[in-house]
């Protein structure tokens, strides 16, 4: 891990060390579509899962890196919507996702953990079908360092702002558009949201560089607890 990455491990485990035994850490970060934050939170919950001073070799692992994809809203409620064209077209704009059941489970996620505490199921995504798994994530109560990622986070607007105050460490995953938008492109056709390049670059720069620039305007990037300098993906995973 190069020393960002490294401090940010470290303050994950220090402010868990603190914690009352009943507690979860919730940590939730953020950035624009390409910033890498979703392979940032699998990074940090692999190695907080290894880190013998808070978890040694005979636990269960103790983290787990939740996204915010399963929280898209199902093609069928898109297509419910007064212009189903354009809910579609924009397709992970903040608009099309289910804020409040995000909110909601993190509110869950938040109680204290008791003996009769009973797992917390999260939705997750499926993109073959292209639409929301609900249950799809299992958060057991061994699962003590739940680190949220996703674009809408830390946006100043309720639901989102509501969720922000019940995390205990916010992050802010910064990257420039460019490189963002060479990331997206590949990505897009590989996973077959795209059928060309010509057409997924058309949809970064009309959806998701459209979706990053309301992120970058409208996140509490002032209020963040870390801000980290997005690097390439490989290098997080490698180094």
């Amino acid at each position: 891990m190069d020393d960002q990455v490294m401090n940010l491990h470290d303050k994950i485990v220090h402010k868990f060390k603190e914690l009352p035994a009943d507690q979860r850490l919730l940590v939730g970060m953020a950035g624009i579509p390409g910033s890498g934050k979703t392979t940032l939170a699998k990074v940090l919950a692999h190695s907080v899962n290894h880190d013998q001073r808070i978890n040694n070799s005979s636990q269960k692992d103790i983290a787990i890196a939740l996204p915010m994809d399963g929280f898209h809203l199902t093609r069928a409620q898109l297509s419910a919507m007064p212009d189903p064209v354009l809910a579609h077209a924009r397709r992970g704009a903040e608009f099309t996702f289910d804020g409040q059941g995000f909110y909601e489970l993190v509110k869950e996620l938040r109680k204290p953990i008791g003996a009769e505490c009973t797992t917390i199921w999260a939705p997750s995504f499926d993109h073959a079908v292209k639409d929301p798994v609900e249950k799809g994530i299992e958060v057991s109560k061994e699962k003590r360092v739940v680190i949220f990622e996703g674009n809408y986070l830390l946006l100043k607007q309720k639901p989102w702002s509501d969720a922000a105050k019940l995390m205990d460490l916010t992050v802010f995953v910064r990257v420039p558009f460019d490189v963002a938008k060479a990331r997206l492109v590949p990505r897009h056709v590989a996973a077959g949201i795209a059928a060309t390049e010509a057409e997924a670059i058309k949809r970064v720069e009309e959806n998701d560089l459209v979706n990053g620039k309301m992120i970058e305007d409208m996140s509490n990037r002032d209020e963040v607890d870390v801000v980290v300098e997005s690097t390439e993906d490989a290098e997080w995973v490698h180094a």
